[in-house]
């Protein structure tokens, strides 16, 4: 019987060194799977920073350029130029679907969510084309605005903001001066068509 019982007691330490050794393995290769998912999505953010260093930006009146992600995107509603600018404004889905409909020139305001941004480039004489045409040099601005009434009551509901591109430095920066920017100040002047200067244009 004393013999028995050893070979019993020898037979469940095998079996119970076995089984650690499955839980170790086991503990090894989620602990192995987990680092190596936190190297990867460590990696992904590292690589979304770099590439969105400019949706990190806040303006002084508090709109974040992350408003506008994929602006870069987005439909022309319309440009336009100045001396020694070009400008291209371009709107988010919401607002061209609003423009379609035939906003602001029906006396309706944009939607809520409404997101335009104005695109600014210095402007040089092509010197390949075979006429006088004005093409963009280099960036430089990008004036923002969005709808929103319950952040922006005293501004007609919309926001705006001004972020700088430094093309030397590759970076984007929030204008220190875009609360006393021309912003809402300017856009009183077409209240009617709901703060917005430029039409969607025939293409």
């Amino acid at each position: 019987m004393s013999e028995l019982r050893t070979k019993s007691v020898a037979q469940e330490q095998k079996i119970e060194t076995r089984n650690a050794v499955k839980r170790a393995a086991s503990f090894t290769i989620v602990a192995t799977a987990i680092a190596v998912l936190a190297i990867l999505g460590a990696m992904a953010l590292f690589a979304q920073g770099q590439n969105n260093d400019k949706y990190s930006l806040i303006s002084p009146s508090g709109i974040a350029f992350s408003d506008f992600r994929g602006y870069e995107d987005w439909s022309a509603a319309s440009s336009a130029r100045q001396d020694e600018i070009l400008k291209v404004i371009v709107a988010n889905p919401a607002m061209i679907t609003a423009y379609k409909a035939g906003i602001p020139g029906n006396g309706q305001p944009f939607p809520e969510g409404s997101k335009i941004v104005k695109l600014q480039w210095k402007r040089k004489k092509s010197t390949e084309a075979q006429f006088a045409v004005d093409v963009p040099d280099v960036f430089t601005q990008a004036f923002v605005m969005e709808k929103d009434s319950k952040r922006f009551p005293k501004t007609g509901g919309w926001g705006y903001a001004v972020f700088n591109y430094d093309a030397a430095s590759d970076k984007f920066s929030a204008d220190p001066k875009s609360l006393s920017d021309c912003g809402n100040v300017c856009h009183t002047a077409v209240k009617a068509k709901d703060y917005i200067f430029h039409s969607y244009e025939k293409r």
